[in-house]
């Protein structure tokens, strides 16, 4: 018996099954064999939110939960973060190396080259009321954009996918900057190819009369923030993204899908949640009776734990020292010195320790976000910026996967047994 396979005994008809293990991982599709008789379905495994299921193989980025490690493609993202910049960050998650001199000018050339959007996009802005949550008008607004661009169809087409990637970076964030213009009634201010790519969308973003004094360190705090984002494996919007994609739709169709998911509070809305948190919390005397609270089920300690780490989330680590690296640039938040002080509690008492709750990334990034002058409402259009080079190869890798189909997930019927309809005058 080969040693790289697993015996299962069904103990309904004594009959055993060998299956294959590969990569710590056996085929649920070889549990299928498993019958009580010849023309049962076969056995299936029930995994709801997908605790414990693989749905794919990808190169792209390697998470240890328990060690606290995340790598992109193979790179610590301590390293990448210190010494990258965001769109070398694109590069290397959509091409599996990071760029020589050659490549990274002419990726930063093709997207600057894109940033404009149709004055029709403009038009379609319009038409979002006033109050209008910026992040439901980026999902509309991206989603429309495969009308723009029905060549986007063609997935199939390297050179094709190639110039969509593109087209998504560039003007990804002049619609996102367009959102964040609309709901505070300013005039959209357009994109500017003598700016980097940070600095531009910052620009679109606050300028005033077509003036701005950009601050290189809240700037490059942006961009860190942007890059811890940037790819986290199979979470809740990239598994949007790749299961919407699987049916060969275009990629802006895809991406909004992503964009639908991140929307969700309990995805993209953690932040806020945490500032809503500290705000209710209020003073630094009152966090030890908060902490009570928590540990007795009467209050929840939003922006610790995570469904992947089981220690510190490697993120947390950085941008905790992003925070302050801006708040010496803006002034000290009087919320900073609850959320240190909340952590600092936390991570000594047994009971959070037992439950291996700890900072993640949602921890700071709100606290950062509200100094550099974003709104809350603001903060999840911010993490579709950052995420969006992840959905894009996480996309690319999914349609170039032989292995991959449409999408379409299993059930366990639990409903009525066959019956007989009964016409409307007969029933009681």
């Amino acid at each position: 018996m080969a040693s790289d396979t697993l015996t299962i005994t069904d103990n309904r008809t004594g009959t055993l099954y060998e299956v294959p293990i590969t990569d710590d991982t056996i085929r649920a599709i070889d549990l299928r064999k498993i019958k009580v008789n010849a023309d049962d379905f076969g056995m299936m495994t029930y995994d709801p939110a997908f605790m414990n299921t693989a749905a794919c193989r990808s190169a792209i980025t390697f998470i240890d939960g328990d060690r606290g490690i995340l790598r992109y493609r193979g790179y610590p993202i301590e390293q990448v973060a210190e010494q990258a910049s965001f769109l070398e960050v694109a590069y290397l998650l959509n091409y599996g190396e990071l760029p020589t001199k050659a490549e990274i000018d002419a990726w930063e050339h093709d997207i600057r080259y894109h940033t404009y959007v149709h004055t029709n996009v403009i038009k379609f802005l319009e038409g979002f009321r006033y109050d209008a949550h910026p992040m439901g008008m980026l999902l509309g607004t991206i989603g429309g954009l495969s009308t723009f661009y029905p060549d986007a169809k063609d997935v199939h087409d390297p050179a094709n996918r190639k110039i969509q990637k593109i087209r998504l970076m560039a003007k990804l964030p002049t619609i996102a900057a367009f959102c964040f213009r609309h709901s505070r009634g300013l005039p959209y201010e357009f994109p500017r190819n003598d700016l980097d790519y940070i600095g531009n969308f910052v620009n679109m973003t606050f300028s005033i009369g077509g003036k701005h004094e950009p601050n290189p360190v809240l700037q490059r705090a942006l961009e860190i923030l942007l890059i811890l984002h940037a790819d986290h494996e199979q979470n809740c919007s990239t598994s949007a993204v790749r299961a919407v994609g699987s049916s060969g739709v275009d990629p802006f169709s895809a991406v909004s899908a992503g964009i639908a998911a991140l929307y969700g509070p309990l995805h993209g809305g953690a932040n806020e949640a945490v500032l809503q948190m500290l705000d209710e919390i209020g003073t630094k005397d009152r966090i030890p009776a908060f902490i009570e609270a928590v540990k007795n089920g009467g209050d929840r300690l939003m922006g610790f734990g995570h469904r992947v780490y089981k220690s510190y989330d490697p993120r947390a680590k950085l941008i905790k020292q992003v925070a302050y690296d801006v708040f010496q640039q803006t002034g000290l938040n009087p919320k900073l010195e609850i959320a240190l002080e909340l952590e600092r509690i936390a991570l000594e008492d047994d009971y959070f320790i037992s439950r291996k709750l700890y900072p993640n990334v949602d921890f700071y990034s709100g606290l950062i976000y509200q100094a550099m002058g974003y709104p809350t409402d603001f903060f999840t259009v911010l993490f579709a910026l950052g995420r969006l080079p992840g959905w894009l190869a996480q996309w690319e890798e999914m349609i170039t996967d032989k292995e991959q189909k449409i999408a379409r997930p299993r059930q366990i019927y639990t409903g009525e047994d066959a019956r007989d309809f009964v016409p409307l005058v007969m029933r009681k």
